[in-house]
């Protein structure tokens, strides 16, 4: 594996690791748990559906399965929860504390326009190697 496709492979792996804490912390309270008293968020809540596609839509994404569909998905659900929970708290996002969830938002849409990588089930499963997923120039 030359460093272009290490790269890629680990910006998909390493990130969505750390996006996936917060759906297990909302889906089964761990990790701290979710809310001020550590539980686990209503299923049948936007809190709850927040925590399905960070644990699932996660996994598929750290396994590098329909990588562009799950992308863009992840990224969809940041830009929500950027426009509902942080941008009503002000215009920048330091101040809003929303660097959180667009950093994570536009690496998603990175995969979903460029896909998993070669080192993922998507190029095992549907042409491996150099595919139209390789960040070839």
């Amino acid at each position: 594996m030359d460093f272009r496709n290490f790269t890629h492979t680990t910006l998909r792996i390493i990130p969505t690791l750390l996006y996936m804490q917060h759906g297990v912390q909302k889906l089964f309270g761990w990790l701290g748990g979710f809310g001020p008293n550590g539980g686990t968020a209503p299923l049948f809540s936007l809190f709850g559906l927040a925590g399905i596609i960070e644990t699932f839509g996660g996994l598929l994404l750290l396994l590098g399965l329909f990588t562009r569909p799950v992308g863009a998905l992840l990224f969809c659900e940041m830009m929500v929860a950027y426009g509902k929970a942080h941008a009503p708290q002000g215009f920048w996002p330091i101040l809003n504390h929303g660097e959180l969830p667009l950093t994570f938002g536009f690496i998603f849409l990175f995969f979903a326009a460029h896909g998993a990588g070669p080192v993922s089930l998507d190029a095992r499963l549907f042409g491996g190697g150099r595919s139209r997923d390789s960040l070839r120039p």
